[in-house]
């Protein structure tokens, strides 16, 4: 594995080659965004077919469930790792090492945020209608009232406590990301994804671009929640949340640490 401080320069050279992707190859980026869109609803959904068909065990046994989330859910981040995607999450972190650097500016950075975003959003809502509903994967009653809770749930959470567990999910994302840089074999960059995505999900916090499949997914098979309530209950503080998470205690945090300049 590389060292802490190899990490850092690699992730000076990853958020520049992600600048230049935005900069100058718009049409590469909007594709790699929208897969790694549909990467993270894949996981999503595996997520959901495996941990919530269980119900008669999961009743007695709550924590079994969501370590059965947990276990699947990592596979949306381990394909836009290992196979080159374009996810706003990670890149809140990613490019963080070249701004302060000064191997990019400012609106580089958001520029390239708000692109992916939007990117990552088109993927995981085609992914949910197409791959999800209109495939038939949740037709049977006890996926189609999975989803609506989950949905439901995402928006009776107060804004603070969303934004909170944004800031926690993207931490360990994130931390998930950095790991996959510092390992040098596909099997060390596949655990460094796994440990810490399957923590964010078996503690239940908020990924804003999960929650493009969740929403989608919910309002479609009938959950009590509206495009207003998801966006300015959910979408808005989680995304917050997650930039915080990424940017600050990884991006920020690990360049100040590990680097000697």
């Amino acid at each position: 594995m590389n060292t802490p401080s190899q990490t850092a320069d690699t992730a000076i050279a990853v958020g520049k080659n992600k600048v230049e992707l935005s900069n100058r190859r718009l049409s590469r980026l909007a594709v790699s965004a929208f897969l790694a869109g549909c990467y993270i609803a894949l996981g999503g959904a595996l997520s959901l077919i495996v941990g919530y068909g269980f119900p008669e065990i999961s009743a007695s046994n709550p924590g079994l469930q969501k370590l059965l989330c947990g276990a699947m859910f990592p596979i949306g981040l381990i394909l836009v790792v290992t196979l080159g995607a374009e996810l706003f999450t990670g890149n809140n972190a990613l490019l963080i090492p070249a701004y302060m650097t000064r191997g990019c500016t400012a609106g580089d950075v958001i520029k390239n945020w708000c692109l992916v975003y939007l990117g990552n959003f088109a993927g995981a809502v085609t992914f949910t209608i197409l791959l999800v509903w209109y495939a038939g994967l949740t037709d049977s009653e006890l996926y189609r009232n999975a989803s609506v809770a989950i949905a439901e749930a995402k928006t009776s959470m107060t804004w603070g406590v969303v934004f909170v567990k944004g800031i926690g999910a993207n931490w360990c994302v994130c931390m998930g990301v950095w790991m996959a840089l510092t390992a040098r074999t596909f099997t060390g960059k596949i655990l460094g994804c796994w440990i810490p995505v399957m923590a964010f999900v078996v503690f239940g916090f908020e990924h804003c671009i999960a929650n493009m499949f969740y929403f989608p997914l919910g309002m479609l098979n009938g959950a009590d929640v509206t495009i207003i309530d998801a966006i300015t209950r959910n979408l808005i503080p989680s995304t917050l949340g997650n930039i915080v998470g990424g940017a600050l205690m990884v991006g920020t945090l690990k360049t100040f640490v590990h680097l000697k300049k």
